[in-house]
């Protein structure tokens, strides 16, 4: 299983409303892996992630992701995707009228968990995020990386795959995007969860280097590729 990649992408194209916008897009990640995905604004590197949580369609070419094929994927079958992928947004995207822990505990519902099991993986998903004395704060009296940890806890609280993160740092200041991007860093290295994250922090990228994939010129670059690696 660990040979299998988890993303995997084979002369993919994909189209906006303007035409296409990514054509011959040959990707692929392997398990445990921490990526980064880069580009300038308007060059595909959101479109491309919803695509691969099955918010986007394919126009051409072969998707596995998590062993799902997305150009076979049915409605249906966006939710089991999606227990497998968490997303982290750069807007954090919670539930404003709830709390902390009724913001996890809503996923664990949506996704078939017991009452009896979900206080447990709620504190210790809080636990693993460093907030675990925030279960019962409103969202609005949270600071914003706060409420980045809170989004990164309701990508994690599912156990996932593979995470991926559209600027998780963006609304931040460089400081906390330095905790959140090391968060991230310790969540790939202690539980093996794949990590793809879309990002121009390249302060915060030459910080925590890593493999990076290059959204430019209508395509998807691998520069590692080049190196023979």
């Amino acid at each position: 299983m660990e040979n299998t990649p988890i993303i995997e992408l084979k002369g993919v194209t994909i189209s906006h409303e303007q035409g296409s916008l990514l054509s011959d897009v040959n990707v692929r990640v392997m398990p445990g892996e921490f990526v980064y995905l880069i580009g300038k604004s308007g060059a595909g590197k959101t479109t491309l992630l919803r695509t691969l949580y099955g918010d986007h369609d394919i126009d051409a070419g072969e998707a596995c992701v998590c062993g799902f094929e997305l150009t076979r994927l049915r409605r249906r079958q966006v939710p089991m995707l999606r227990r497998k992928v968490g997303i982290v947004f750069q807007n954090f995207r919670l539930l404003k009228d709830r709390n902390v822990y009724d913001n996890l505990a809503f996923v664990l519902q949506a996704t078939g968990w017991k009452r009896a099991d979900m206080d447990k993986r709620i504190v210790d998903t809080l636990r693993a995020v460093g907030i675990a004395d925030k279960a019962d704060a409103s969202i609005y009296h949270l600071s914003e990386g706060e409420q980045q940890r809170v989004g990164i806890a309701r990508a994690l609280i599912n156990n996932p795959d593979l995470i991926l993160a559209d600027e998780p740092t963006g609304n931040l200041d460089p400081a906390t995007s330095s905790e959140i991007m090391q968060l991230l860093v310790d969540i790939n290295h202690s539980t093996g969860t794949t990590m793809l994250i879309s990002s121009h922090d390249f302060m915060m990228i030459d910080k925590f280097q890593s493999r990076m994939l290059v959204c430019e010129n209508g395509t998807v670059v691998d520069p590692s590729a080049d190196d023979g690696k």
